[in-house]
């Protein structure tokens, strides 16, 4: 067998990057979720071999559950909650608390298949017969925190709702028992907003970004040093 030459092993590489590579199974479940909800759908990014994404309008949250656990195949529900993608206006806990503050950062970036909003609910289920699971997320606008429940798609998103209401303000209409699950029913505010104050935060620094004292080692170092 005689050895591949430089030319061989610069065509191949070449082949290699202009060669994309394809998830056929993703693709399909796109295709699923194009076919039932059409324009609804807003967006998606495949990870060819390892995960999914879709983004979808908030009118077709519903309509999309089903369609991702009938049409789908995904019938194991994983989680349902949400994120704030705006950037804390109290900046990083790494940030020294003895320096100036910095500028705060506006700038939103929303992740896998985009978005255009400050709040997205995110959620997923798996298909364990074609070993893939899918995470739908919809845009939340800030003037109308709401979206349709998930209560008759999965049974399972019960407290996960809950949660999305308690920690973010999110409500899931036609949930029925919105109580907290976490918090005492007078606590105000909403602690997984990124503009939710931590008190701990403001009244101590941190552990890590605080100088601290030597390491007792460190420290009998020197002493062992000068009694020798």
């Amino acid at each position: 067998m005689s050895p591949l030459s430089s030319a061989d092993t610069d065509a191949e590489a070449t082949e290699a990057v202009e060669t994309p590579e394809v998830d056929e199974a993703r693709e399909a479940v796109v295709a699923l979720f194009r076919e039932e909800l059409g324009d609804a759908v807003l967006d998606h990014h495949i990870r060819p071999g390892d995960d999914l994404w879709i983004r979808v309008e908030r009118a077709a949250w519903r309509q999309a559950g089903f369609v991702l656990r009938d049409r789908a195949r995904c019938k194991a529900f994983g989680f349902l909650s949400a994120i704030d993608w705006l950037p804390s206006p109290y900046g990083l806990g790494e940030d020294s608390p003895t320096d100036a503050p910095p500028e705060p950062d506006t700038e939103i970036v929303t992740g896998y298949a985009g978005g255009d909003t400050r709040f997205q609910v995110f959620a997923r289920a798996t298909s364990h017969s074609a070993k893939l699971g899918v995470t739908l997320k919809t845009d939340i606008p800030d003037d109308d925190l709401t979206l349709d429940t998930w209560l008759s798609v999965y049974a399972g998103v019960d407290w996960h709702e809950r949660e999305l209401r308690e920690m973010f303000g999110i409500t899931a209409i036609g949930h029925g028992h919105l109580a907290p699950l976490y918090l005492p029913g007078e606590f105000e505010g909403h602690p997984l907003r990124k503009d939710f104050p931590l008190l701990a935060r403001h009244v101590k620094a941190w552990p890590g970004i605080v100088d601290v004292e030597p390491m007792p080692a460190e420290a009998g170092g020197a002493d062992e040093e000068a009694s020798e």
